[in-house]
């Protein structure tokens, strides 16, 4: 006879915590935790409030219901549909993905290598990226080579590190000293191409060094969308070993995992979400070391649920930065600086904590 869901059902009294997802024409199934989903919804929700807000405030700002009216195509004044959908949309849309890349990348990160310090941009992999960015925008190369040599450095860089680091195992202080290493070099061999270019090609490098949504196109949106499309079904299928290869490759070969296969297809998965998110908006930095531990304090370990909660995380907090960073101040600032201001003492507090557990 079969078992009532996880957690109790209706012979025990309780509510159950675990809902059974069985698609119907695909040979799979699983289940998710009814906190996690909830969760995921809340932060889903807040991103989506937090984006429509943000189209309604500019130099000219509009009602939510005007908002509205031009997203459904109703008629409307002048000039509000290039506002909407040609300025604010493709930013708050690009926004929303870009912070949803970084906490993916970064939670499957700190999962992989069992250390809460790890993310893109501490451990080089955003800098690894914005080197070849940097080089095809000094260079004058089409702008369809900006994503694919953005996911060619951050790859090269996270295996760079992960080479360096691995010794019988990832140790999380040698990952985060080989990591600033190497982010250190890509960074200055990024200063060595800003400062030998002329001025005229490397104004756009540095404006976009410094993290920013500004001029963000559909193009990016849709960039954005067919990596996540590629990217995310192989994030989802091998979380489920994350736990396992904790315990080392020899028990995971016990299990009838194949450790360096789900290792390897896991790390290439994590450059590319932070790729895609380098590409569209510059290194960002912290978004990718906050949202994953938010989620794990909210709804556990790394699972798929908890990944996607996550990614909801991080949408609404890059909108919320780019919604503060331009209208906050008295002059906009790039979104990568706010994220800088307040991530940087997180950091050193994690840093604090885990040396303290030790």
């Amino acid at each position: 006879m079969r078992s009532d869901i996880a957690g109790g059902g209706p012979r025990s009294g309780r509510r159950p915590r675990w809902i059974p997802v069985r698609p119907a024409r695909f040979p799979v199934s699983t289940r998710v935790r009814v906190r996690t989903l909830v969760l995921t919804i809340a932060a889903s929700a807040a991103a989506l409030v937090t984006m429509t807000w943000s189209l309604t405030l500019g130099s000219h700002e509009l009602s939510p219901a005007e908002v509205a009216r031009t997203l459904v195509g109703a008629p409307a004044e002048p000039g509000h549909a290039f506002i909407v959908n040609s300025v604010r949309l493709p930013r708050a849309l690009t926004a929303a993905l870009v912070g949803a890349a970084l906490a993916v990348s970064g939670a499957v990160l700190q999962a992989l290598v069992r250390n809460p310090l790890a993310s893109p941009d501490v451990i080089g992999v955003n800098s690894g990226a914005g080197l070849v960015v940097v080089f095809t925008l000094v260079t004058a190369l089409p702008a369809a080579v900006v994503p694919v040599g953005a996911f060619v450095g951050a790859t090269v860089t996270a295996f760079v590190v992960y080479a360096l680091t691995w010794r019988s195992g990832v140790s999380g202080t040698r990952l985060v000293l080989v990591g600033i290493g190497v982010n250190a070099v890509a960074s200055a061999l990024t200063t060595l191409l800003i400062v030998r270019y002329p001025v005229d090609r490397v104004s756009l490098a540095v404006w976009w060094q410094a993290g920013t949504l500004h001029g963000a196109e559909w193009a990016d949106v849709t960039v954005l969308l067919v990596g996540a499309a590629v990217l995310l079904p192989v994030v989802l299928w091998f979380t489920r070993h994350a736990a396992v290869l904790q315990f080392g490759d020899d028990a995971a070969r016990a299990l009838g995992v194949r450790a360096e296969q789900a290792r390897t297809a896991l790390l290439v998965a994590s450059a590319g979400f932070a790729a895609l998110a380098v590409a569209a908006a510059g290194p960002i930095g912290f978004v990718a070391l906050i949202s994953p531990h938010i989620a794990r304090m909210l709804a556990g370990p790394l699972t798929g649920g908890v990944l996607l909660f996550a990614a909801g995380i991080g949408a609404c907090m890059l909108s919320a930065a780019d919604l503060v960073a331009r209208h906050a101040f008295p002059i906009a600032l790039p979104v990568g600086v706010l994220t800088a201001a307040v991530g940087a003492p997180y950091f050193l507090f994690l840093l604090a904590r885990t040396n303290r557990a030790r």
